[in-house]
């Protein structure tokens, strides 16, 4: 009975944690890019996007495609930084709780 106590002690402090990260993502930032740079996506952790900035050069090129295929590369990018930084974050919470590998906690 001890080591289920323990357990809810520790998911009760671990839920604190979740909460405060959810805070913390709306306003943690991450940008990623595409094209060398040429266009480049923020998002916020929790993949709300806060800025795109496109080089003048891709605009007058004309050439639609390329620049809508940029904004697609730029955003993946971004989205897939933001990911590895949720999943970073909830290992520290995480560390040294007993998770079944795959089980994913609400965020």
């Amino acid at each position: 009975m001890k080591n289920i106590n323990q357990m809810l002690k520790q998911a009760q402090k671990m839920q604190g944690k979740v909460a405060e990260m959810q805070e913390s993502l709306e306003s943690h930032e991450i940008t990623g890019g595409s094209g060398g740079g040429l266009v480049s996506v923020t998002l916020s952790g929790k993949g709300e996007m806060k800025a795109l900035k496109i080089d003048p050069s891709l605009l007058s090129e004309g050439d639609n495609e390329i620049l809508e295929d940029l904004i697609v590369a730029a955003v993946n990018d971004t989205k897939t930084k933001v990911e590895a930084y949720v999943a970073e974050e909830m290992q520290k919470i995480t560390a040294g709780l007993p998770i079944p590998p795959g089980m994913k906690l609400p965020i």
